[in-house]
């Protein structure tokens, strides 16, 4: 049974594959045949100059500007085309729309308590900075009230929350970019099942493309049938669109908005390390419990309520419920989501700060190092200053490509004095900043990805406690990485660096 069902997934990964690759082909030959038979190869040229212009004088990254003018200029018939078609990272006007305003209809339940926010701009100035972008131009409250605790594996956080859902009276909520049947899954949908008999309502939501060849077609009909309301995000088309860039890889699990759980654990046994693919898996998560879990409730409820399709007035306000706990007067805590459909780049936002505002230290877990302009910059400077600035990357990777763009940074980054490390006995797939008494932990790659294309989350904490919990777990993986000097960076192969160029060139365009 188990190979038939990896058959069929399989035979459904390569259909798809064949059709998008047979529609690229088909696109190359037909641009380039008409352009040939109708002497228009100098009326691209042409194009593609005036392009060139247009994208240099446009307010983007200037990383993704040059990756655009490079395959304009190299190949005008083609890149013209794919230019009009994607520049901008346009999203679909049905996807874009229906979660501003689901987004929308739901930002009135996020409400900023004055009071904490006035303690907080008296009590520390300097860390009400870090908080400002998300209250003042996203709307994400800043929270007190609120006990947090850290995971620094899959192991340690599937028995956590197999407990909290089974706590669960009233209703559970759960957005994954990844679920896949297998042990860790199976534990958890049999909690569900059992509260769904309980009465407590059961909601989740899972991203078509993540999913993709780990569970069965039409799985939300099966999970619908069992009594979960369920609902794919973005569903997955054997068509060339520009709709599959945006994802959404944010994680999220909500118990009757009194327990959260987030970070970058997906419910998949890799995560667990069952399954070994990329040697040990290394990630983290954490568990908030408190008022700041309402934050994670609203965003839930914003995709949820863009997937339902149901422009119906619902009374969302019966999941919100206070709920508070006795926490440190000094610790504050702002879980913020960041999407493709605004201007406001929030995760790119928070990691600038946490750079640019570090003192003695800032330590960055990382799966992708695939670095824009600014945080590249932003890095560099914050090490010249005299800051500890240290990233850990994989040291067996989940995608060579990526991995080759990851190392294309080693060099500009160590010579500036920031020490890099490779995670030797795996992947490293945390997504955590610390620095001083600062840390940040959620979903948010530092890659374009993360920044421009994919719906991300995030929980952003002044709490001593936590940043030297999440700092120890740092320096307990130095432990078992390598430290790349300049040495080994210099040492690589004139046509492996040409390559690495080549690709961090059109990072930004994928």
């Amino acid at each position: 049974m188990l190979r038939k069902l990896i058959k069929i997934l399989t035979s459904r990964i390569v259909v798809l594959a064949l059709l998008l690759i047979v529609q690229v082909a088909f696109l190359f030959i037909s641009l380039y045949r008409t352009a040939l038979s109708y002497s228009l190869v100098p009326l691209f040229d042409l194009l593609a100059r005036i392009l060139a212009i247009y994208v240099i004088n446009k307010d983007e990254d200037s990383q993704y500007k040059i990756g655009w003018i490079f395959l304009i200029l190299a190949l005008p018939v083609l890149g013209s085309f794919l230019f009009l078609l994607c520049f901008g990272r346009k999203m679909p006007k049905r996807l874009a729309n229906g979660t501003i305003r689901a987004d929308a209809r739901l930002r009135d339940l996020l409400k900023q308590d004055p009071e904490t926010l006035q303690n907080l701009k008296e009590n520390d100035p300097e860390c009400a900075y870090h908080f400002s972008p998300g209250v003042h131009v996203s709307g994400f409250p800043v929270y007190q009230n609120t006990r947090v605790e850290y995971y620094d594996s899959g192991e340690a956080f599937l028995p956590a929350m197999l407990e909290e859902l089974k706590q669960a009276k009233h209703f559970i909520f759960m957005e994954y970019y990844i679920i896949q049947t297998g042990t860790m899954w199976n534990q958890v949908l049999d909690v569900l099942k059992q509260k769904v008999e309980e009465g407590v309502e059961v909601k989740l939501i899972y991203d078509d493309f993540g999913c993709y060849s780990r569970i069965p077609a039409h799985y939300d009909r099966e999970l619908n049938q069992m009594g979960i309301e369920t609902y794919r995000f973005n569903k997955m088309r054997p068509a060339l669109v520009i709709t599959m860039n945006n994802r959404d890889h944010r994680k999220l699990c909500v118990i009757d908005n009194r327990i959260g759980f987030t970070g970058g654990v997906n419910l998949a046994d890799e995560y667990i390390n069952i399954n070994s693919p990329y040697g040990y898996w290394r990630d983290s998560a954490m568990k908030m419990e408190g008022e700041a879990v309402t934050s994670l409730t609203v965003m839930f409820l914003g995709m949820f309520s863009y997937l339902r399709k149901d422009e119906n007035e619902i009374d969302y306000t019966r999941y919100i419920g206070v709920h508070r706990v006795e926490q440190n007067k000094d610790c504050w805590y702002q879980p913020f989501s960041d999407t493709p459909t605004d201007e406001i780049d929030m995760g790119l936002s928070v990691h600038l700060n946490l750079v640019n505002s570090a003192r003695r230290y800032i330590y960055i877990d990382t799966p992708y190092l695939v670095l824009n302009s600014d945080m590249l910059g932003a890095l560099c400077l914050s090490a010249r200053n005299g800051t500890d600035v240290r990233i850990m990357t994989p040291g067996i990777p989940d995608k060579q490509t990526v991995f080759q763009i990851t190392r294309s940074n080693y060099y500009k980054l160590i010579k500036a004095g920031v020490k890099i490390y490779e995670y030797t006995p795996g992947f490293n797939h945390r997504k955590n900043v610390v620095a001083d008494d600062m840390c940040l932990i959620g979903t948010v790659n530092t890659d374009y990805r993360s920044y421009f294309l994919q719906f991300e989350n995030g929980v952003l904490m002044h709490d001593p406690h936590m940043a030297e919990t999440m700092r120890k777990a740092f320096e307990a993986g130095l432990e078992q990485a390598e430290q790349i000097t300049l040495e080994k960076c210099q040492s690589v192969n004139g046509v492996v660096r040409l390559y690495r160029a080549i690709l961090a060139l059109m990072a930004p365009l994928f």
